[in-house]
């Protein structure tokens, strides 16, 4: 059974208040928080090894350690909760059912990094949401917990929700910023980053929901106690939206020292796929990532069991392997054609395009109408050579990542599953009504592959 830090009292009713929140020992870790220094916090946060949980992994105490303090500059703490990355639900979970884990976690954060005013920057379809996220705040304040001189410490702070436009752009930090600010949500050229100016150009840190969740058991047990859980550089645990062909969808708290297949297969997690099919092939990580036949999820190429965590799924490169990203686990059944979720994917990405750079702009919507082409039987075999260039031209031209992230999905697709798509284009009538199937992708990898 793996350890809950984050869910481990999702289960009581009544969490989503503070009354219980409070009677289950919430804001305890704020109340300590407020006897340390700013510093000691920072420290605890970066003993914790505590990575951001919004898909780049990046050290969180090293990214609050950049935080530029001018004097006299206000600065800004700002939630990521866009959670506009398909097959991502992780983050909805904790703020419709524990928002007081989120708020509790803004206070420490917004202490440590000296912010009176902090956000928290919603996607537009999560309607419902900040009604709750809002109730929240005013019975956290009606406690002493928010606004001014708070627990007789002399620190004030206000917390606000602010509705986005319903953008997958905006989870980019600078484009939420900008959107934040009411602007369009273009992403800004880099730098200054955001710890320099950021939020009307004051230093910001902005940091997904997860990330500032897990602040709480971080102080609550210690940084050197979170980095005990989990394995190497991938300490704490994760949150993981699973979802697909499996059995138990939802959303997982796991220490990462688990493989994927126990996880997969697993009665406690996603319990195997449904009516007895093979696994063909998964997204770990939303739809961003490169998706991975079965025979390399389930097994690095050098035939090690592959683990649910960072350096464990990015293991060969994404030659062999793939990222675990913001966690959105997305499971392939053998039925499943990867040439229709490929054109899925690329048409999700030319729609959310902000058509600021011109790789991006044209090749995301070129990219959607060959892929089209292919999955209706009318492509040809030079489409896939032209796909795959038109990706490689892509990737890393752009502003931000949105590009690389169009990109890499066509990538991995043709990379793992080529004859898919040759067998689309060599069966223009038959792949209209039938699937290639499971074909090889489950096969044990060849003993030379590991050479």
């Amino acid at each position: 059974m793996s350890k809950k830090l984050l869910l481990k009292d999702a289960h009581v009713e009544g969490i989503r208040y503070f009354e219980t929140y409070r009677k289950q020992g919430g804001y305890g870790a704020a109340e300590k928080a407020f006897k340390m220094t700013p510093e000691e916090i920072l420290e605890e946060v970066k003993v914790s090894g505590l990575r951001g949980r919004g898909g780049a992994g990046f050290p969180t105490g090293m990214k609050w350690s950049f935080l530029a303090k001018p004097e006299g500059v206000p600065r800004h703490l700002v939630v990521n909760a866009d959670e506009s990355e398909p097959g991502t639900f992780k983050d909805r979970y904790l703020m419709e059912f524990i928002p007081h884990l989120l708020i509790e976690g803004m206070l420490i954060s917004s202490f440590v990094l000296g912010s009176n005013v902090s956000y928290i920057y919603i996607r537009g379809e999560y309607s419902w949401i900040p009604d709750i996220l809002e109730e929240a705040i005013e019975e956290a304040k009606a406690a002493g917990f928010l606004g001014k001189n708070i627990l007789g410490t002399g620190f004030d702070c206000e917390i606000y929700v602010q509705r986005g436009g319903g953008a997958y752009i905006c989870g980019e930090e600078t484009a939420l910023l900008e959107s934040l600010e009411g602007k369009r949500g273009n992403p800004r050229l880099k730098p200054p980053f955001p710890a320099v100016k950021g939020l009307w150009e004051r230093p910001t840190v902005v940091n997904n929901v997860e990330s500032i969740a897990a602040i709480v058991p971080i102080i609550d047990i210690t940084g050197a106690e979170y980095a005990k859980i989990g394995v190497g550089r991938s300490t704490g645990t994760k949150l993981i939206s699973a979802c697909g062909n499996i059995n138990k969808p939802g959303v997982y708290e796991i220490d990462m020292t688990i493989t994927v297949e126990e996880f997969i297969y697993s009665d406690e997690y996603c319990g195997g796929i449904p009516n007895g099919k093979k696994l063909k092939a998964c997204i770990p990580g939303g739809s961003s990532v490169p998706i991975v036949p079965a025979n390399l999820l389930l097994k690095t190429v050098n035939g090690e069991p592959r683990y649910m965590n960072y350096e464990s799924l990015a293991d060969g490169g994404f030659a062999t392997g793939t990222m675990m990203g913001s966690g959105g686990f997305i499971v392939l059944d053998e039925d499943q054609c990867i040439v229709e979720h490929t054109m899925t994917l690329a048409r999700f990405y030319n729609h959310e395009s902000c058509g600021q750079c011109t790789p991006c702009r044209e090749g995301t919507g070129w990219m959607y109408k060959i892929l089209k082409k292919i999955e209706k039987g009318k492509g040809k075999m030079e489409d896939i050579d032209l796909l795959w260039d038109i990706q490689r031209k892509i990737e890393g031209n752009t502003i931000c990542p949105l590009g690389d992230a169009a990109a890499w999905p066509v990538a991995a697709a043709i990379r793992h599953f080529r004859d898919e798509f040759e067998w689309h284009i060599k069966n223009p009538e038959l792949c209209l009504t039938q699937n290639y199937g499971l074909a090889h992708y489950a096969d044990p990898i060849p003993a030379a592959a590991s050479n």
